[in-house]
């Protein structure tokens, strides 16, 4: 397993790329729900579909949440762009069931240091269309190991719509606390947060089909 060499010197350096970065490449940013978060640390959870999604979240991060964040990343990609692992990055090679243990007793070590982590549980790259979302049952491991930690869903949708560049549209739901489902098994709380998360997606992609963006908000500047 590759763990995170977190550098706040090259944090705020990247930010100083990304910010414009992602401002540039959307022709708006629209959230309902993306607030600060007191609760530290929080477990982030979300649907993956983009290779934007784990640079949104650091954006999210360093405008809104400002938590000490860390990310699960593949192996192979972490491998390749190595200095994500300065950002709070740490792999998982899901093809080696003892290292996916490891990596997720590394995840639990950062939680209960006061580290916030986030999990795509679909554990792979998927299209933004694809159901079941099909989680893995990584984050209901952590909820086990570590229930004082509240779990955050997300769900990101990128859209064309009017402009020449795409929108993104996010959605934050409100802190779950593992309390709420002590009762279940490992494979029940999977399922929960998975159907979950599909309900809010499914509820955010009817929101952009009807353009009704009147309870969203910018999280950047909108441009032409």
């Amino acid at each position: 397993m590759i763990s995170a060499k977190k550098s706040a010197l090259f944090e705020a350096g990247f930010t100083m790329y990304l910010t414009p970065l992602i401002r540039f490449s959307f022709s708006r940013i629209l959230g309902q729900g993306v607030k600060p978060i007191p609760d530290k640390p929080v477990l982030f959870i979300a649907n993956h579909s983009s290779w934007w999604d784990g640079l949104v979240f650091f954006y999210l991060n360093r405008t809104v949440w400002h938590h000490d964040i860390h990310m699960m990343m593949h192996e192979e990609g972490l491998k390749k762009h190595s200095f994500f692992r300065y950002l709070g990055a740490f792999s998982i090679n899901r093809q080696k069931p003892k290292e996916i243990l490891t990596s997720l007793q590394y995840a639990e070590a950062l939680l209960k240091q006061g580290k916030s982590v986030v999990l795509f549980p679909q554990g792979d790259e998927f299209h933004l269309e694809t159901r079941p979302l099909a989680f893995q049952a990584g984050a209901a491991y952590l909820i086990e190991h570590c229930p004082e930690v509240p779990i955050v869903p997300l769900s990101f949708y990128y859209s064309f719509g009017h402009q020449q560049k795409p929108e993104l549209w996010i959605q934050q739901h409100q802190p779950i606390r593992a309390s709420t489902l002590e009762h279940m098994t490992r494979k029940e709380k999977t399922l929960y947060l998975q159907q979950l998360s599909t309900e809010q997606l499914d509820s955010l992609r009817n929101t952009v089909i009807s353009e009704n963006s009147e309870t969203f908000y910018s999280l950047g500047r909108r441009r032409k």
